[in-house]
């Protein structure tokens, strides 16, 4: 028996012998650790039964004193409500431990699964995620729908439960490598929350060869099988090739690496001239001047901006955006592609549109000197950003300039350019519409972007940030001005009337806790965060913003403050936009890369020519698809960054780089690179001049005997030790010391 389960009993011994007054039900767990050994046999089966023979044999008891004293223990735990005695001498967990905080013992959530086979549930309706150890999962994986039936509740008041129902499959395809031995194959996938390899018989390899990347579709997973089994459906190549591993992520997100033929057909199809009727049905832009600015690598320019005098000092700005529901309407091929896809998909080295490229690069796209179709937001406005009218509509337009973000930003800054006034008016207006939107409690939220440079093999030689400047928000906030007032026009009805069904794109409240746990993390680290009100804490955030501004610490607190706020979505049912402050808000901007935008021109030009509203319930569900899809896009993006960060490093095994500890576990220390942003980590066990613990409290890991401190947003030096690329993993190790 363990020793520390002996050395409990015989501390608790004289005390359970004496007379005692019966227990209040449910606090003689909490208060004696002495019965945590014979508690968490029977919470951990929470279906199953014990006698006190089954349960000395479990623990191993063997001596008369100690038989005695579990007997002692299973009684006080009757006594106390804990266990639940039944007929033949036998007992079993009270379930409801669990059901008497939660009011339900079953609840439905999504699995985050974890490289070692342990799973977390997430359950809307709980504060906490359900913890499910490895033999509960029930073979379900990582983003499934399923129920779990909740144990009672733990000595730490955490929530554990067991997988009993799989009630939707997040996806059955998985990239990986072909390994093959003897008479076996499987697929050793590259996902590290994919904790399983997939068995592939000889006859399902589709002739992939040892070593290769390749796609298992899981067709069988047998109840008493460790392993699923699955088949080979697409042979990607040889690891490490760079379209291949693109190829991996896209796949690895169930995203297809190319379009249907039915969909390019019907895209070759689709004319580039542009009757004369259809231009009679629109307000004609050609003769007002009109310039695109986007960055120097873009190809679909969807967004336009048209500038005009008008009398009395006002302004009349046009933000015009490519009409891509012109050319693709619902039903198409096309259209059901662009739906499941959901948006476009930006990797490292390259774009998967949400459009045929004829459509994306070419018949919408609004390139320079071209008649374009667009549906646009015209507003009249004087210089200090007083909106006094407002138009919505079909629209022609012939752009005069295409310009990138570092010529925008080289004629602000005083240098020469073409229409150089025309740019300037537009930002002074831009600069007002960002004051007013901060003025009424808007969040400058501002996150670093790394970018590379590749060779011709897609190999990356050199990396940069990309920093948002002044040319950036220009375009920004005219962008903002009109998916507001797009929502605005079809929200914000009059006499109490409910508005019609819409998509709009809603930010929730941030939760309290995690606000209240963000500004003690604050505390820590000298700064200050008032959470007392929706002002105060806009206020705070932005100020913090300023006061972090160039510090070492200001990418690790913005990323932790990003994760504190709450995940825009798209929705039907309007809370508007938090952290912008506006209470109504919409995507119509970018329709070639984003199918809500699509969604938003029909939607807006049915509602224009007087049409009825469409059905709430099933565009809520497009919104839930493309909310979706939205994650996955990001989530391949990031993935794309990571395996070139990796790959970045992969010959550099050895070299020194400075960085700051951007977190701490028990498990080591994660280290960000300066000017490449590489993560990794310092495992502590490597860190062998002291014995190191975690101090959760303060962000930091402490040496034992000598008291040294790596604290969260320390500068820190480190040498690369292993990359991998598969895992997209990155080791690090401290430099010896002097």
């Amino acid at each position: 028996m363990d020793c520390r389960v002996l050395y409990y009993l015989s501390l608790q011994y004289k005390s359970l012998n004496m007379p005692r007054k019966k227990s209040p039900k449910n606090t003689h767990t909490g208060q004696n650790p002495f019965v945590k050994p014979i508690e968490e046999l029977f919470r951990s089966n929470p279906s199953k039964a014990f006698n006190y023979k089954q349960v000395v044999h479990s623990l191993g008891v063997t001596d008369k004193v100690s038989r005695e004293l579990t007997s002692k223990i299973i009684e006080s735990l009757s006594d106390s409500g804990v266990l639940i005695r039944l007929n033949r001498g036998k007992y079993k967990y009270n379930p409801e431990l669990v059901a008497e905080k939660y009011h339900q013992t079953i609840v439905e959530g999504r699995v985050d699964m974890k490289q070692t086979g342990k799973a977390y549930v997430i359950v809307k309706d709980l504060d906490d995620d359900v913890f499910v150890g490895p033999n509960n999962t029930g073979h379900a994986l990582n983003g499934d729908i399923v129920k779990v039936r909740l144990f009672p509740l733990r000595k730490d008041h955490k929530l554990e439960g067991e997988i009993i129902e799989i009630k939707e499959r997040f996806k059955n395809q998985f990239v990986g490598k072909i390994q093959i031995t003897g008479k076996f194959a499987f697929l050793i996938p590259d996902e590290s929350n994919m904790p399983y390899d997939i068995f592939i018989p000889k006859e399902a390899l589709n002739n992939g060869k040892n070593g290769q990347k390749a796609i298992a579709k899981i067709v069988d997973w047998p109840e008493r099988s460790k392993n699923p089994f699955g088949e080979i459906i697409q042979v990607l190549g040889k690891p490490g090739d760079n379209d291949v591993e693109m190829a991996s992520i896209l796949a690895s997100f169930e995203f297809p690496l190319q379009f249907s033929k039915k969909a390019l057909k019907e895209a070759e199809t689709i004319s580039e001239k542009i009757s004369e009727d259809q231009i009679k049905k629109r307000r004609d832009f050609r003769g007002i001047w009109t310039c695109t600015i986007d960055p120097e690598d873009a190809k679909d320019f969807d967004d336009a901006l048209s500038l005009k005098k008008n009398g009395d000092g006002l302004w009349e700005v046009g933000v015009h955006i490519a009409d891509v529901s012109h050319y693709v309407t619902e039903g198409t091929e096309i259209d059901t592609e662009a739906y499941e896809r959901g948006t476009s998909v930006y990797l490292v080295d390259r774009t998967i549109p949400m459009l045929p490229e004829k459509l994306s690069n070419h018949i919408c796209s609004l390139r320079p000197n071209e008649d374009k179709l667009c549906f646009s937001a015209v507003f009249e406005l004087d210089k200090d950003g007083k909106i006094y009218s407002e138009w919505f509509g079909r629209t022609i337009i012939n752009s005069n300039r295409r310009y990138n973000y570092d010529e925008v930003q080289k004629i602000i800054e005083g240098g020469d350019g073409d229409f150089k006034e025309e740019l300037l008016i537009l930002n002074d207006i831009a600069s007002k519409l960002r004051e007013e939107r901060f003025r009424k409690g808007s969040i400058a939220f501002n996150s670093e972007e790394v970018k590379f440079i590749l060779d011709e093999k897609g190999k990356p030689i050199d990396t940069y940030i990309k920093v948002q400047k002044e040319s950036n928000m220009l375009i920004e906030d005219f962008m903002l001005l009109a998916n507001k007032k797009v929502a605005e026009k079809i929200g914000k009805q009059k006499d109490g009337k409910e508005g019609k069904t819409f998509v709009y794109r809603i930010h929730d409240e941030p939760n309290q806790e995690k606000l209240q746990k963000f500004a003690e993390f604050l505390t820590k680290l000298g700064y200050k965060m008032n959470i007392n009100s929706r002002k105060q804490l806009s206020r705070s955030f932005n100020n913090l913003f300023k006061e972090i501004s160039g510090k070492g610490e200001e990418a690790m607190i913005e990323s932790i403050a990003v994760r504190t706020m709450s995940k825009a979505v798209y929705s039907t049912f309007n809370i508007g936009h938090y952290g912008l402050a506006f209470p109504f808000y919409t995507h119509f901007t970018s329709p070639i890369r984003r199918y809500p935008d699509l969604m938003v021109h029909r939607l807006l030009q049915r509602y224009l020519d007087g049409k009825s509203s469409v059905d709430k319930d099933e565009f809520e569900e497009y919104c839930t698809h493309s909310s979706d899809m939205e994650r996955k896009a990001a989530e391949a993006e990031r993935a794309s960054v990571k395996y070139k960060q990796a790959e970045y490093l992969q010959d550099k095994i050895g070299q020194k780089f400075s960085g700051l500890i951007s977190g701490v576990s028990k498990w080591g220390i994660y280290v960000e690179l300066e000017g490449n942003k590489c993560e990794g980590m310092i495992s502590i066990r490597n860190m062998d001049d002291d014995f190191y613990y975690l101090d959760e409290d303060s962000y930091k890991v402490i040496g034992q005997h000598r008291g040294k401190e790596y604290r969260l947003g320390d500068p820190i030096e480190i040498i690369v030790q292993n990359v991998d690329l598969q895992r997209k993993q990155m080791d690090f190790v401290l430099p010896p010391s002097r």
